[in-house]
């Protein structure tokens, strides 16, 4: 076995980057698809290590630095989140949740009947639904340890990782071809040749370059560090009671309100090209390192009838953003990007959204109320909502604690 230290890991995760990026550059495959980078170079790497394991040969990586990157990337989402830009949003980002409440609805009852139709436990297709495919790592761990402990649902948690490693790999996968299909039924991206050469805003275009200096820069980190450190402790004071939530949620909203709170006192007004700048970075090395150390053998370790359960969740995820999200956020372009980041955190988490998003505008233009919307909704909204859908399902009679 061979154990990688943090910073053998940080290279790992560099070369990750720069494999995916001369991928996609070197692939028209992928390239036509709007596969994000970090998502093709990290599969690659994964799929060497399950090859590697077949010969006996395991790698493993430190995977200290992937929390701290991930709540850093949902800092500076809240960092880029002012009260004005949001209240212009306000409608979109109202018809944008229905579709999300659409889809965890969708997903339970999909997962629930087609575990039911298999013979399995309805649990089964509960933790193969809303649970660990929109929620997450985070949302199936947690759910995973109440169905074992409450209701005696055996390797639950176990299920849960691999339901949520599938939907990871998915969600980064189908987004790039929807949008491309979308897209082309665009006839006219309105305003999206002269919209190219303004500067991006937020986590739009990651490749343009944005002027920046050091000691902003360096405000901007600080910034980024208050929010973790306030956000982790404002976590830790909302532990078991009503009001708990994830810690990620707590970096956000402290994020959110430093960059308002000190702009309404007239204090400091956030410069989003740093806060953009540090945002792709993080996401870049977190998605690096969460690909790359995926353990593809507990996908392939999936028993026939969750992997059809998981089959059909991702099908009708593509469906679902095609014919719903697409439609009812106005068949534009515009809609199209949101559908594509409705495929990476409805399937996977708002990480992959925003790289789906990204690889879209990359190449046919910026589109910002995408990257307005979907941060706010996948980052903030859908565990919300996610755990009230959840509640609903488990109050059915056949979910009844025996």
């Amino acid at each position: 076995m061979l154990q990688l230290d943090f910073y053998g890991t940080l290279v790992a995760a560099s070369l990750v980057l720069l494999l995916g990026r001369g991928l996609v550059k070197r692939v028209g495959f992928l390239r036509a698809y709007n596969i994000p980078e970090p998502v093709a170079g990290g599969l690659v790497v994964a799929l060497v290590l399950l090859a590697l394991r077949g010969l006996e040969v395991e790698v493993r990586f430190d995977t200290s630095l992937q929390t701290p990157l991930m709540l850093a990337f949902f800092a500076t989402i809240g960092l880029s989140a002012d009260f004005a830009s949001l209240k212009r949003g306000g409608r979109v980002v109202g018809i944008f949740l229905l579709a999300v409440v659409g889809l965890l609805m969708v997903q339970n009852a999909m997962g629930v009947g087609l575990a039911k139709a298999l013979g399995l436990d309805p649990l089964m297709g509960l933790l193969t639904g809303s649970i660990s495919l929109a929620g997450g790592h985070g949302t199936g761990a947690a759910w995973g340890a109440v169905f074992s402990e409450k209701y005696g649902l055996a390797s639950a948690s176990e299920l849960a990782m691999a339901s949520a490693t599938f939907g990871l790999v998915l969600g980064g996968l189908i987004g790039g071809p929807v949008a491309r299909l979308l897209i082309k039924r665009v006839q006219s991206p309105g305003g999206l040749e002269p919209e190219k050469t303004r500067m991006p805003k937020g986590f739009e275009q990651p490749n343009k370059e944005r002027s920046i200096t050091a000691f902003s820069f360096i405000e901007t980190l600080a910034l980024i560090a208050v929010s973790l450190l306030a956000g982790t402790l404002l976590n830790g004071q909302l532990h078991g009671t009503a009001f708990e939530l994830p810690t990620f949620v707590c970096v956000l909203f402290v994020g959110v309100v430093l960059r308002n709170g000190l702009s309404a006192l007239g204090l400091y007004q956030v410069f989003e090209r740093e806060v953009s700048v540090l945002g792709n970075v993080s996401l870049s090395l977190f998605l690096a390192i969460a690909l790359m150390s995926l353990k593809l053998w507990d996908l392939a370790s999936l028993a026939l009838p969750i992997f059809i359960i998981l089959a059909a969740q991702t099908l009708v995820m593509a469906l679902f953003a095609i014919f719903v999200t697409f439609r009812i956020m106005g068949s534009h372009y515009d809609a199209a990007v949101l559908a594509a980041g409705h495929c990476g955190f409805g399937l996977g988490a708002t990480p992959t959204a925003i790289a789906n998003m990204q690889a879209v505008t990359q190449r046919y233009g910026p589109s910002q109320i995408a990257f307005l919307v979907v941060p706010m909704v996948g980052a903030f909204f859908i565990d919300i909502i996610n755990v009230i859908v959840i509640k609903l399902y488990l109050a059915l009679p056949f979910f009844a604690v025996t």
